[in-house]
């Protein structure tokens, strides 16, 4: 997409799942960031209305990046939509002419998208298995002062296949230092887009600190990302924590099964002693407390 704007409008879209949507306690909660026609984005949603009561908001906002220059305009025609699950044809779409996004207005959106009776309506399809569907399609005409994203950060959101990634080793790398960063971030938002808490060992997590070692290096502003990044780092400590429960439980299954063959072997012995008790006396032998005689014998004077 050039930045002008062209004849055919190209929309590029993204897609939010917001999930266990009855449980949100926040009055306002935030997607990913994500990256469409090389800027990144986030989409805020206020489930239970912004300065308007019993209506659901959704706004678009521009997210702040290090190629911003005092004055940075973007120049966007978007479309939000709230998706009916049981019929498409009644998803809701609600879009813009050409809005200018800079630094004092970073967001734009409908404070009254959808009354909050309609959005709850069980006939309806708006939320279904308590999950609710945004969507969004984003035309950017065109921007000034201010430097899109490298590409390879936009195709990740797409991309279902690593092998059609960029290969580039960081430390090998020739390109000069924004292809760099552009490389380092591009791979950062693919780690927290695509690992899941269980492929957090301690190589991934070493590799994702690497990567954002490149970018603070090069004071490229990622404060916009740095939640997600500390949020996946502390996910490492968790995993070590439930690896070590985890341990400790099959310590304890082990030792409750030896417990259990030692009650075993008790069991069966208690059971031969008992047997040969009963054929010593069988025999005419008198049992003796050998305990006690032991005893008494231990107290006898020398003589």
């Amino acid at each position: 997409m050039e930045h002008g704007q062209s004849s055919v409008d190209m929309f590029e879209k993204f897609t939010w799942k917001i999930e266990n949507f009855s449980r949100l306690k926040e009055d306002e909660v935030y997607s990913e960031p994500f990256v469409l026609g090389g800027y990144p984005w986030r989409i805020s949603l206020f489930p239970k209305g912004h300065e308007v009561e019993n209506s659901l908001s959704i706004f678009l906002e521009a997210m702040q990046t290090a190629n911003m220059s005092e004055g940075w305009k973007r120049h966007v025609k978007y479309k939000l939509l709230l998706f009916d699950q049981l019929n498409a044809n009644m998803t809701i779409c609600r879009g813009s002419d050409v809005r200018e996004f800079n630094a004092t207005r970073k967001a734009m959106g409908f404070r009254t998208f959808l009354p909050l009776d309609e959005l709850h309506d069980p006939v309806k399809g708006f939320i279904v298995k308590d999950t609710c569907i945004v969507g969004l399609e984003v035309c950017v005409c065109k921007s000034s002062q201010e430097k899109r994203v490298n590409q390879t950060a936009s195709l990740i959101f797409e991309c279902t296949n690593i092998e059609r990634l960029s290969t580039v080793s960081i430390e090998s790398s020739k390109h000069d230092d924004e292809d760099l960063v552009s490389h380092a971030l591009g791979k950062v938002l693919y780690f927290l887009k695509t690992k899941k808490v269980k492929d957090l060992n301690e190589q991934a997590c070493k590799k994702l600190e690497d990567l954002w070692d490149v970018l603070e290096k090069f004071k490229f502003d990622v404060t916009w990302l740095e939640p997600y990044f500390q949020s996946a780092m502390g996910m490492k400590s968790l995993v070590e924590k439930a690896k070590q429960v985890e341990k400790l439980k099959d310590t304890m299954i082990a030792v409750e099964l030896e417990a259990e063959k030692i009650k075993i072997k008790l069991a069966a012995a208690e059971i031969n002693l008992e047997v040969e008790r009963e054929l010593l006396k069988a025999k005419g032998f008198k049992e003796i407390d050998l305990d006690s005689k032991l005893e008494r014998e231990s107290w006898k004077p020398l003589n």
